[in-house]
């Protein structure tokens, strides 16, 4: 079996490859180094938002909303880390207008911290392969600038080629191992605007059934 490189010479390989790329590399690795940073921030925030998730608790103040039990609705739901939980206790204890307001503004305020950070994840899907493009335009240029100039004409045309090919594979490379993870957040937002709308309908449809449209308030009262 073969053994794996040292560190040390895997380093070296790295930042040959970097300086072969090119100038156009600094900024395709600043913008790798920030996909990265978003990538793993999204990725925790979803994981506690997993374990924030309290499906018996949710259940349990449709039951209560479905008795007619609206304060004891709003005592369970109070203080929960549950997103759709805390989206139900803000229209059950909101006093200053309708609660179906109530809930959209709850709702909206959950998709917006869901949904941080995937405009600009689009940017780096977008704007990786167009440094790699200007990288392969600079390179190229370069290649054919050197033609004709000296003795090491060959040499200084097959490093613009060079230059040109390695910032074609970084850009899309960032972009590529961007697109996944950013499709994977655009489907847990989608499916989070699911449950929250669903639950707002069946908050507001139990609440009718009782008369109630604000907490301890009949409607038309």
């Amino acid at each position: 079996m073969l053994a794996a490189p040292p560190p040390a010479l895997l380093a070296n390989a790295v930042v040959e490859l970097i300086v072969k790329g090119g100038p156009i590399m600094y900024p395709i690795l600043v913008v790798g180094a920030f996909a990265v940073c978003i990538v793993l921030e999204r990725i925790f925030w979803w994981l506690r938002f997993s374990a924030k998730r309290k499906p018996k608790l949710l259940d349990q103040v449709y039951a209560e909303l479905e008795a007619g039990q609206i304060d004891k609705a709003v005592t369970t739901s109070a203080n929960s880390s549950d997103p759709v939980v805390r989206m139900i206790h803000h229209g059950l204890i909101h006093h200053h207008s309708s609660m179906q307001g109530a809930l959209e503004v709850a709702a909206g305020r959950e998709l917006q911290g869901a949904g941080r950070f995937l405009g600009a994840m689009d940017t780096v899907v977008t704007l990786g392969p167009l440094l790699g493009l200007l990288g392969t335009v600079t390179g190229i240029m370069g290649s054919f600038s050197s033609i004709g100039s000296s003795e090491l004409a060959v040499e200084k045309v097959t490093g613009g080629i060079g230059e040109a090919l390695i910032a074609t594979a970084a850009g899309l490379g960032i972009a590529i191992t961007t697109l996944v993870p950013m499709n994977y957040f655009h489907s847990r937002l989608a499916k989070l605007q699911f449950e929250l709308e669903a639950a707002a309908n069946n908050v507001l449809i139990l609440a009718a059934q009782h008369g109630y449209d604000k907490v301890g308030t009949k409607a038309g009262h």
